[in-house]
């Protein structure tokens, strides 16, 4: 009995002597995890540009501001045979002295106003004649003028155009205007027209006149029928 509980004495003691070794420590610090790399800071913001921005455009230069709402130039051959009238816009040009050279509107009276000779009567004179009229008025105080004129706008001559029209009422006239080129200008004919009745009315010599219109003949070509009208006639077109 005594051998007995020797062996088991002995089995304990060597027991708890394995699990006092088994929790001693071992002497070695336990290793700390590896931080974890930092993540880059998104808030960081990107570096600047260090290209300079480019220079604004400069803003294109302005559209030259157009001339005051003067008439359109007449035809140059309006210069020579045309008779100025009342209302009609001319420029007059006198060489070297420009504070008397400048346009003008032809008054109702058929006058227009000039420093230094006043008053000139313009209206029933070609641009010629009244350069030449001018010209002389003024050698009383220049040497050897030269002047000219121009006819500038036609306000004068109108005809007027009645009736079935694509544009009723006054048509300014060009130098030689004709009836078809009136009718034209007026937008031709309607579709319910009565070309066959067509006439012209006009005052002339303090008679007034109505004048037949032989418009389709006219459109063929025949120039005895396409009539050169007069200032003041009136196209009645039924």
């Amino acid at each position: 009995m005594k051998v007995v509980r020797f062996f088991i004495l002995a089995f304990l003691a060597s027991s708890l002597f394995c699990h006092a070794q088994s929790n001693e420590p071992t002497g070695k610090p336990a290793q700390a995890p590896a931080p974890a790399a930092a993540a880059p800071d998104a808030t960081v913001p990107a570096a600047a540009a260090t290209t300079p921005a480019p220079a604004a455009t400069a803003p294109a230069p302005a559209a030259p501001v157009p001339a005051s709402a003067a008439p359109s130039p007449a035809p140059a051959a309006a210069n020579d045979t045309y008779v100025i009238g009342p209302t009609d816009g001319i420029t007059v040009s006198v060489w070297k002295e420009g504070t008397l050279s400048g346009g003008y509107l032809v008054r109702p009276d058929g006058m227009i106003s000039m420093p230094l000779l006043g008053d000139v009567q313009a209206s029933g004179l070609t641009c010629q004649q009244l350069g030449d009229q001018i010209e002389t008025k003024l050698k009383k105080f220049l040497q050897d003028p030269k002047v000219t004129v121009i006819l500038t706008g036609i306000h004068s001559k109108v005809i007027y155009m009645l009736g079935e029209v694509g544009r009723k009422g006054p048509v300014e006239m060009t130098p030689g205007m004709t009836l078809l080129e009136a009718i034209g200008s007026a937008g031709g004919i309607t579709d319910f027209a009565n070309a066959r009745r067509m006439y012209i009315l006009r005052d002339e010599g303090g008679t007034h006149q109505k004048i037949p219109v032989h418009y389709k003949e006219a459109l063929k070509g025949d120039n005895a029928f396409n009539l050169v009208l007069k200032p003041g006639d009136t196209i009645v077109v039924p």
